[in-house]
C-alpha cells in the first residue's frame, strides 16, 4: 500500500498545484470549480464523499479506521488524472493532510502509511477554508457543534507541517476574489523566483510585487545619477534676505498663522547607533588586558575617540554614568586612567545598562540646564511652542518606531505639563510609524536576495523617503520639518525668529500663486507675461520659451500646472564641511532644469565635471523646511504626483556579519520633493545644530553657556 501511495505522488510539471482545505461544510467544492473556471484549468473532486456516499447507501455504515488508505489512494488517483490534463494550475478539492487530519480527530491515530505521504506530499498554497459559512447537513457530516476546535486542528497540521497557507473568510464571493488575486500574485512570485512561503511573507507585509520587482532592477542595472547643472548660490537659486525682511516675514507670519492649521513634523524613527560608531568599534576591537588606550588611537588613528576622552566630563550625562559606576564598582576611583575610561564606554553602550547606542536619539540626554539633563525631545517642545502655534495651540508629529513609541510617550508626559505652564500654550503631540509596505528587500553583492538564519527574506526600512506617506497623512495647511538631532541649548528664540521668516516667506508666496490659480482660467493673453514674470523671477522656475507659439487654452493649461504644485521654503546655511546634502540646478532627462536638494551619494564624482559642479556648492541643506500642503481650493496635493521615482539610493549595510545592499527610497527633502515648487532662502549657521556623532555635543551650540 506504501508502494501504491508513494506512486502516485506525480510531480506537478511546472503547474502550480493549490490546495483546497478545511472542515466539512465550509465551501471547498464551490471554490474550487469557480477556480477551476476562471483559470479554465481542471480540479480534482473529493474522493472521500463519493466512497462513502455509497458505503452509506448500500450498507448503512459510516467510515471505519480501513477506509482511510482506500480513500487516499483514490483521492491522489483523481489528482494525478486531472493533472495530466491542467493548463498552469490544478485546483484540489481536500488533500492527503485533510485524511489525516480526520483520521486523528475521529480515530485518535493516523496509519504511518498515510501520515508519511500527507506530510511529504507537496502543493504550492493552501487555501484554509474557514466556518463563518452556514452549516449544511448530508448524510455525511456529523459534527456540526464542534467546527471551531475542527478548524484549529486543521490550521495546526499546516503549521506543525511547515504548509504554506492562507485563510479563506467571508461569503462565496469574497472568498473568489481573495482566492483569484491570492493566487495571481503567487504566479508572479514565482515568476521571479520566490518560493511560496516567500510569497506569505511578501503578503503579510503588505509589500506589492511590482515594488519588488522594480528594486530587483534597480540593483542589477545601478542608480541613475543626478545630472548636476550648476550649485544653487546667492542670487542663482538662493534667496538672501536681511534680518529686516526677515523681520517683516517673521511678522507677517505672526499676523497670519492663526487662519492656518500649523503643525511641526520631526522624523525621528531610527536609532543612533551611527552617533556612536566608534565607540563601538572600540569595544569590539580593544583589548583591555594587553593595549592601552593610547595604543589602540595610534594604531587606529582613532581621532573622534581621542576628542571624546578629552571632552568627556562635558557631556551632559557624564555625572550620571560615572555615579552608577561608582556604586557598580566599589574600588572605581582606584582604578586606572584607561580602565575608568573603558568601563565608562562600556557601561555607556552596553543593552543592560543605558544602552545609548540602541535608543532613539530623542530620549538621550544632549543637553544640560540647572544640573538637569535635557532630550531632544523637550528642545523640540520648547522651540514649537515659538513658532509652530496658532490659536494657543502647539501641534507636533514625532515619526517614531513602534519599539520606541512608549519612550518618547515617556518623556513627553514628564515635561510637556511644566512647558504649558510656563508658556501659557496647550500642546498636542502625534506619532506615526514608517508603514511596512515602504520596507525594500535586501540583495547580497550577487543581487540575489538575502536570506536570513531562517532561510526568511531581509526586509529593511526604506529610509526617510518612506515618511512622505506620514507627512501626507496630516491635517495640516503649512509644516515645519526639522530633523530630531537638530536642537540647541539656548538659542530656541533666534530659531523661532528665522522659522518664522521662512513660514512668512511661504504664506506670501502661496497667496501669489493662489492668486494667480483662482482667476486663471478667464485671463486674457495679455496677463500671460505677468504670470510667466512671477514663475521665472519669484519660484525659479524656467518657463519653456515656446509658450509664446502656444494658444491660450493651452498657456492656461501648461501655466496651471507649474503653478499647483506643494511649495517648500527651505533654510541654507554655508557649507562648512558638513557630510549632506546641498541646493544645486538640477536637469532632468527632458532637459528641465530646476532646483533641488542633493545627496551627495546621487552624485557621480567619478565624472570630472560632476565633481568640479559638486565642489563649487557654497551651500548646505540643514533639512529646516516649512511646507504649504494644500491647493488654491484648500484640497490636500497627492504628494505621491510629485515624486521622481528614480532618485532613491544603493546603500551597502551588514547583516548577520555579512554584507548586504538595500534601496532606499527618494529622500523626504531630495526626491521625494523633487517636482514641488522649491524656495532656497539663506539662514545663519547658528540655526544649523546636528548631532551625527556623539562628538558633536562637544559643541558650543550644545554646551551650557
Amino acid at each position: 500500500m506504501e508502494e501504491n501511495l508513494k506512486q502516485f505522488q506525480l510531480p506537478g510539471n511546472g503547474l502550480i498545484k493549490i490546495a483546497i482545505y478545511g472542515p466539512e461544510s465550509t465551501g471547498k467544492t464551490t471554490l474550487s470549480n469557480q477556480l477551476a473556471d476562471h483559470f479554465k484549468t481542471e480540479w480534482a473532486p473529493e474522493f472521500a464523499r463519493d466512497y462513502l456516499q455509497k458505503k452509506w447507501d448500500s450498507k448503512k455504515e459510516i467510515c471505519s479506521p480501513d477506509d482511510l488508505l482506500p480513500i487516499a489512494l483514490g483521492q491522489m488517483k483523481l489528482e494525478n488524472d486531472a493533472l495530466q490534463k491542467a493548463k498552469k494550475f490544478l485546483f484540489v478539492d481536500t488533500c492527503l493532510m485533510a485524511t489525516k487530519v480526520f483520521s486523528e480527530i475521529y480515530y485518535g491515530f493516523c496509519d504511518s502509511k498515510l501520515d508519511k505521504a500527507a506530510r511529504k506530499h507537496k502543493y504550492d498554497l493552501f487555501f484554509l477554508t474557514d466556518i463563518d459559512v452556514p452549516w449544511e447537513k448530508d448524510d455525511l457530516r456529523d459534527a456540526p457543534n464542534e467546527r471551531e476546535i475542527t478548524f484549529e486542528k486543521f490550521k495546526q497540521a499546516l503549521i506543525e507541517n511547515n504548509k504554506p497557507f492562507i485563510v479563506l473568510t467571508g461569503n462565496p464571493e469574497i472568498r473568489l476574489q481573495k482566492a483569484i488575486a491570492t493566487i495571481e500574485g503567487l504566479t508572479k512570485a514565482k515568476q521571479l523566483g520566490f518560493s511560496s512561503q516567500d510569497f506569505l511573507q511578501i503578503l503579510d507585509a503588505e509589500i506589492p510585487l511590482t515594488q519588488i520587482e522594480n528594486q530587483l532592477a534597480i540593483y542589477k542595472n545601478g542608480i541613475v545619477k543626478t545630472n548636476l547643472n550648476r550649485p544653487a548660490i546667492i542670487d542663482d537659486g538662493i534667496l538672501k534676505l536681511t534680518d529686516e525682511e526677515f523681520q517683516v516675514y517673521s511678522t507677517l507670519f505672526d499676523s497670519k498663522k492663526d487662519n492656518f492649521k500649523l503643525k511641526k513634523f520631526i522624523p525621528a524613527s531610527g536609532a543612533a547607533s551611527r552617533m556612536f560608531k566608534f565607540l563601538n568599534e572600540f569595544l569590539n576591537e580593544f583589548d583591555i588586558e594587553n593595549e592601552t588606550i593610547n595604543a589602540y588611537i595610534n594604531r587606529k588613528n582613532a581621532s573622534d575617540l581621542k576628542i571624546f576622552l578629552a571632552g568627556m566630563e562635558k557631556f551632559p550625562f557624564f555625572e550620571t554614568i560615572e555615579n552608577q559606576l561608582l556604586l557598580t564598582f566599589p574600588d572605581f576611583k582606584i582604578f586606572s586612567k584607561d580602565q575608568k575610561n573603558y568601563f565608562f564606554i562600556k557601561m555607556m553602550l552596553e543593552e543592560n545598562h543605558f544602552d545609548f547606542s540602541n535608543k532613539p536619539k530623542g530620549v538621550l540626554p544632549f543637553h544640560l540646564c540647572n544640573n538637569q539633563t535635557v532630550t531632544p525631545i523637550e528642545e523640540h517642545l520648547k522651540e514649537s511652542v515659538l513658532y509652530s502655534c496658532a490659536n494657543g495651540v502647539s501641534n507636533l508629529h514625532f515619526t517614531v518606531s513602534e519599539a520606541h513609541k512608549y519612550q518618547f510617550e515617556a518623556i513627553i508626559n514628564y515635561i510637556k505639563s511644566t512647558i504649558e505652564e510656563e508658556t501659557g500654550k496647550t500642546i498636542k503631540i502625534g506619532f506615526s510609524h514608517q508603514h511596512k509596505y515602504t520596507d525594500s528587500i535586501s540583495v547580497d553583492f550577487e543581487n540575489k536576495p538575502f536570506r536570513g538564519n531562517n532561510g526568511e527574506l531581509v526586509f529593511r526600512p526604506g529610509g526617510h523617503g518612506a515618511l512622505i506617506e506620514n507627512l501626507s497623512s496630516l491635517d495640516a495647511d503649512i509644516v515645519f520639518i526639522k530633523n530630531i538631532d537638530n536642537v540647541i541649548q539656548n538659542e530656541a528664540h533666534t530659531i523661532a525668529f528665522y522659522k518664522k521668516g521662512l513660514a512668512g516667506l511661504l504664506i506670501e508666496l502661496q497667496g501669489k500663486v493662489n492668486s494667480f490659480l483662482l482667476k486663471i482660467d478667464s485671463i486674457s493673453d495679455d496677463e500671460i507675461s505677468t504670470i510667466v514674470n512671477f514663475i521665472e523671477q519669484q519660484l525659479n522656475i524656467k518657463v519653456n520659451t515656446a509658450i509664446s507659439k502656444y494658444t491660450l487654452e493651452n498657456k492656461i493649461s501648461y501655466l496651471k500646472e507649474i503653478l499647483n504644485r506643494p511649495i517648500r521654503v527651505c533654510g541654507m546655511v554655508k557649507n562648512e564641511g558638513e557630510p549632506g546634502g546641498g541646493p544645486f540646478w538640477v536637469t532632468d532627462t527632458n532637459g528641465n532644469t530646476t532646483l533641488q536638494i542633493v545627496e551627495s551619494a546621487q552624485i557621480d564624482f567619478s565624472n570630472e565635471i560632476q565633481s568640479l559642479i559638486a565642489g563649487k556648492a557654497t551651500h548646505f541643506n540643514p533639512v529646516d523646511l516649512v511646507c504649504g500642503l494644500k491647493d488654491y481650493k484648500g484640497s490636500k496635493f497627492d504628494f505621491k504626483n510629485f515624486i521622481d521615482d528614480k532618485s532613491g539610493f544603493i546603500v551597502e549595510k551588514n547583516k548577520f556579519g555579512k554584507p548586504i545592499k538595500g534601496y532606499e527610497l527618494p529622500g523626504l527633502w531630495n526626491g521625494a520633493m523633487a517636482n514641488w515648487i522649491t524656495i532656497f532662502a539663506e539662514v545663519p549657521l547658528i540655526t544649523f545644530n546636528p548631532v551625527k556623532t556623539v562628538n558633536d555635543l562637544l559643541k558650543p551650540a550644545h554646551q551650557n553657556q
